[in-house]
């Protein structure tokens, strides 16, 4: 991934961002892989301490970075959610918010950089054969709690009313189909 490629992350306007600042970069990879990069900026951000990799429900109850997959025109998508603890999950929808599985994938290699005022998240996933064909939107979202308890729900859209990551309106990055 190159440093350009990075895009913002904003917070939902019904939740707190306290002087941070996200930055993400998503770049398809060969075969049915993405790489992820997550960079949160600032201070009193909780972290969860680190962990073996395994993969784990419910990560979304605290600091977490999320990308949403689907390919134009179609209901389906899939949901990974990465720790800064270094655990992670996968599903699979039909459609929103529906038909939800956890398909058997290989973990994804994820690294974890820590500051006092930055973390850093780097993952490459592996979908094997869950990829969508053809170009892909992507959703890139994260779920941030600070050390009081605070939540702020980021993303690089939003649609109105209450947060929402699986709504059609946050898939707004498009990568092209590689060659």
């Amino acid at each position: 991934m190159r440093p350009n490629d990075s895009v913002v992350l904003t917070p939902h306007p019904q939740t707190p961002a306290a002087g941070l600042r996200l930055e993400a970069r998503a770049e398809r990879g060969a075969g049915g892989r993405l790489r992820l990069a997550y960079a949160v900026i600032g201070e009193g951000v909780r972290l969860p301490p680190p962990a073996r990799s395994a993969r784990t429900d419910e990560l979304w109850r605290t600091t977490c970075l999320e990308a949403f997959i689907t390919e134009p025109g179609s209901e389906a998508y899939l949901e990974v959610n990465l720790s800064p603890s270094g655990c992670w999950a996968l599903y699979a929808f039909d459609g929103y918010r529906r038909g939800m599985t956890s398909p058997l994938v290989r973990a994804p290699d994820i690294d974890v950089k820590r500051s006092p005022d930055r973390f850093e998240l780097s993952a490459e996933v592996d979908f094997v054969d869950l990829a969508p064909r053809g170009a892909w939107r992507l959703a890139l979202t994260a779920v941030i709690e600070r050390e009081d308890g605070a939540k702020s729900y980021w993303s690089l859209a939003h649609p109105e009313g209450k947060p929402d990551f699986h709504h059609a309106a946050g898939f707004v990055l498009v990568l092209a189909e590689r060659p």
